[in-house]
């Protein structure tokens, strides 16, 4: 029988794997190659939107939010601390959930949600959670659709402008509405300004990690060569969850089974889409090829299909009970299978930290205990996988404030995407 460490490092499938400093310098470069339009496994594209001076009080704001499988629609207004109060909220399904549509189906989809509230304001944000350039009248052009969604119709053209363009087609007036469309990690950076208050915050960045990841930051224009602006500053969408990492042996094998081998990589390393499968995937592989679990545990096993995320977060916070306990019969076999999924977990956490390392330094924030720079995060995945969060504090107290002596604040504001996307509404 193989010895569990060996065999985790077979496949590359612990923190050992991951060389940090060398992970933050590759980071680095294909961030630096996409701020200046070089060929780069990270788009780095530019929000045209900053962090704002304030946030006027007591003004609506109309907020959509597509995202995942839903799309939500609601009114938002600000009191004078900045304190968000939303209303008039509503939820219903992401046109091209259940089949192909047409352009014309989805812009139609999205106006009779937005119908009810379009009298109200004149400020609309719009956080639009797939792939898309953003333009520099702030509108959103989609490069792909992911979660499932099919409308390849839409693909590059504008949202804002397909969804106005119905609502004026309809009769109403759009001519002096102001839209705003922003990534919903990009709304997670704009958010956390209402959770610091008037402490000093040497920059804001925004992190998603749930079903997928993605990372926002604060980028001087002078840095993003691609667009020839020298004053000023705006956030940036990395979509870090494409960052070209060589996954190693069980990371080659997750990306081949996927549905899109050769892209987002980063994110099938460390996302709520894929831990589950990882565990799965090595579970199988140890009962195959490492022989580690007993003749009774192994039949329970390999009758199991794909375990996902949560499975896994309930198997570590309490081995006896849920699907995986239930199949391991004997505390030997628990125990291995507790170490290879503490070991997956692991290695996600500092893969995360490496990339908000890099993420920081390449900002230029966070000197200093004073001025710490201030990550707003938002996701299921952080916060309810067993040993994920703990384990992600404990890197960047490691390596981000030991040996790079940069500081940073967490946060976790709530609603964080529709408070972001209403700042973005209300932005000039």
């Amino acid at each position: 029988m193989m010895d569990t460490k060996a065999f985790l490092a077979a496949w590359d499938a612990g923190p050992e794997a991951v060389d940090f400093d060398a992970l933050v310098r590759a980071f680095q470069v294909a961030m630096d190659d996409g701020l200046q339009g070089r060929a780069s496994s990270l788009e780095m594209i530019p929000a045209y939107v900053s962090i704002p001076d304030h946030i006027p009080s007591g003004e609506p704001v109309i907020v959509l939010d597509a995202g995942g499988t839903n799309f939500r629609t609601s009114l938002v207004s600000f009191d004078e601390s900045g304190r968000a109060a939303i209303s008039d909220w509503q939820k219903t399904a992401m046109p091209g959930i259940a089949r192909e549509v047409s352009a014309p189906e989805f812009f139609s989809a999205f106006a009779d949600q937005v119908e009810r509230l379009i009298e109200k304001s004149d400020h609309i944000g719009f956080c639009f959670s797939y792939a898309a350039r953003i333009t520099e009248n702030r509108d959103g052009v989609p490069l792909m659709f992911s979660k499932e969604i099919k409308a390849q119709d839409v693909i590059g053209k504008p949202v804002g402008k397909g969804l106005l363009d119905e609502l004026a087609r309809r009769g109403h007036d759009v001519s002096r509405k102001k839209l705003t469309v922003v990534n919903d990690t990009v709304a997670t950076l704009l958010a956390g300004p209402s959770a610091t208050g008037s402490d000093p915050i040497s920059g804001y960045m925004g992190l998603i990690l749930g079903t997928g990841t993605n990372m926002a930051y604060v980028e001087q224009n002078r840095n993003i060569g691609k667009i020839h602006q020298q004053t000023g500053s705006q956030c940036v969408n990395i979509e870090s969850g494409n960052f070209d990492i060589a996954g190693g042996r069980l990371g080659s094998e997750i990306f081949a089974s996927t549905k899109d081998p050769l892209h987002y990589h980063f994110e099938k390393m460390i996302s709520g889409a894929y831990l589950g499968l990882q565990c799965w995937t090595l579970m199988r592989h140890a009962v195959i090829d490492g022989h580690l679990f007993s003749p009774e545990s192994v039949g329970r096993l390999m009758e199991q299909e794909r375990w996902t995320t949560i499975q896994v977060s309930k198997f570590l916070t309490d081995p006896a009970t849920g699907l995986i306990g239930e199949a391991l019969v004997n505390p030997a076999d628990k125990a291995r299978m507790l170490e290879i999924a503490q070991a997956v977990v692991e290695k996600a956490a500092k893969l995360t930290a490496a990339c908000i390392t890099a993420s920081v330094l390449q900002s230029g924030a966070g000197i200093g205990k004073e001025k710490p720079v201030a990550l707003n995060i938002d996701g299921t995945t952080y916060y309810q996988t067993k040993g994920l969060k703990e384990a992600v504090e404990r890197y960047l107290q490691r390596y981000l404030e030991g040996r790079y002596r940069r500081f940073i604040r967490l946060l976790h504001v709530e609603d964080a995407p529709t408070i972001g996307a209403a700042i973005a509404g209300l932005s000039e």
